[in-house]
């Protein structure tokens, strides 16, 4: 028997959501309570504890439910048993904490049958399927920080508007913990922060990558879908502009978003060798754009890419996951931004269709000693994309009234530190997918696309 941090240690590590990949936890709790529950075999707890072997340290949200026994066919997610003899469970799979939960976000269902979504990364999300009331999902923050989570912020401004393409906002839940640890000042000060929030489940939606994929695959044009998607883009971030704070930008603005694009890239040339020869021509993309006209500042979504959207089976887009890089300090992700970054993320999601597929094939060829150019259709593929990205483009345009070709070089630079990013991602990840940033690096700072801008 260990005790519950000790526990933890080991299961976290296995766990998807656990951000501190390739370390040994090392947990420190600083939050904990106790929820009631009907079950008399089984205890509510809901941790915050403090992960030391990040840097800086990371805070993540794990509700147990503690039991004496252990129930037969449960199909609970075990985690340990602890120096009180109590069974621990991960509470997401159980529904007793799941029944709890629903309650505390004020959402009333006669029907508490749940599942847990498979797919999820970075947090959990727990299904509860239609029976008598209309099917919904909640997601749990794993990953915790101080603050309003963009998440339930967007979103909820959003259901307030009446927009339907984001799921409908149901309820959230925050905890409150007293942290040493944290970002304030003052160790007796408690901290604030969203843990959980309940949406609509919108049922037959697909997710935009695997379509994208296949009708790449296939050669079959994605224009059509491509146009409404960016239509749909350019509504939200009227809506987000029109019910949350924008502002035009300043020189300080402006400034802090170039210096972040020289340290992003000062970081990536050491990692990526690559990119050291092309670092005058990046760096003169920079310079271009800090001396644009630049859209007003606003909230965006800030992780946008085809892996974000949902398309309902009557072709209409749904936008989801407001939350922003995980990773990021929350103070930055609930920052106005520009609208050109969503942009530029899903014009690299683009690439990467076609670039995921042409690693693929080039695997494929290699292994059977096959002409690789045969087997990659390199011309088709390249204009998938390009037709892909205008469309998305002319729809965006068309929705928004933005002349976006007039912000062609601020655009640029946006694409261009978004590859950049991705090149230091793929060499300390997936070596193999490397060369796909490489290209798009190589494209938009070649000196002929800059006599266009």
């Amino acid at each position: 028997m260990h005790s519950t941090l000790e526990c933890l240690t080991d299961w976290m590590s296995r766990q998807r959501w656990y951000a501190g990949k390739g370390r040994i936890p090392e947990l420190a709790e600083v939050g904990r309570e106790e929820w009631p529950c009907a079950d008399p075999d089984a205890r509510i707890v809901v941790l915050l504890v403090r992960d030391m072997a990040n840097n800086p340290p990371s805070l993540y949200h794990v509700p147990l439910v503690l039991r004496s026994t252990i129930p037969r066919g449960s199909g609970r997610t075990f985690i340990g048993r602890d120096e009180n003899d109590d069974y621990l469970f991960d509470a997401a799979h159980d529904e007793t904490y799941t029944h709890e939960l629903l309650a505390r976000l004020g959402v009333q269902r006669a029907d508490e049958s749940s599942r847990v979504h498979t797919g999820e990364q970075s947090n959990t999300s727990i299904i509860f399927d239609a029976g008598d009331d209309a099917p919904l999902v909640v997601k749990l923050f794993r990953l915790v920080h101080a603050g309003e989570n963009p998440d339930v912020v967007l979103q909820s401004a959003l259901t307030a508007t009446g927009n339907r393409s984001v799921p409908r906002m149901l309820g959230s839940l925050e905890a409150t913990w007293v942290d040493p640890l944290g970002s304030h000042t003052h160790s007796d000060e408690p901290s604030t922060g969203h843990i959980a929030f309940a949406q609509e489940f919108v049922p037959g939606v697909r997710d935009g990558w695997p379509l994208a994929l296949e009708a790449a695959a296939a050669d079959e044009s994605w224009a059509d879908d491509a146009e409404r998607l960016g239509r749909v883009t350019a509504e939200v971030h009227t809506a987000l502009a029109e019910c949350l704070p924008s502002r035009q930008a300043s020189l300080g603005d402006i400034v802090g978003f170039v210096a972040g694009w020289y340290q992003r890239l000062a970081i990536a040339t050491s990692d990526v060798p690559e990119l050291r020869e092309l670092r005058p021509a990046i760096e003169a993309v920079y310079d271009a754009a800090r001396e644009a006209a630049w859209p007003p500042l606003q909230r965006i979504h800030g992780d946008f890419h085809l892996g974000q959207v949902l398309r309902r089976p009557s072709g209409e887009w749904l936008l989801v996951d407001f939350e922003g890089e995980p990773l990021r300090p929350l103070a930055e992700r609930a920052r106005v931004d520009s609208p050109l970054r969503d942009i530029a993320g899903m014009l690299r999601s683009f690439d990467y269709v076609v670039g995921s597929l042409r690693n693929t094939a080039a695997i494929s060829a290699a292994a059977a000693v096959a002409d690789p150019v045969a087997v990659l259709g390199e011309p088709a593929r390249a204009e998938w994309a390009r037709t892909a990205r205008e469309s998305f483009l002319e729809g965006y345009a068309a929705a928004s009234g933005i002349d976006l070709p007039a912000h062609r070089a601020l655009l640029d630079a946006f694409e261009l530190d978004k590859a950049v990013y991705e090149a230091m991602y793929e060499a300390r990840n997936r070596p193999s997918w490397l060369p796909i940033p490489l290209a798009a690096v190589a494209a938009l700072a070649a000196p002929e696309r800059a006599v266009h801008r």
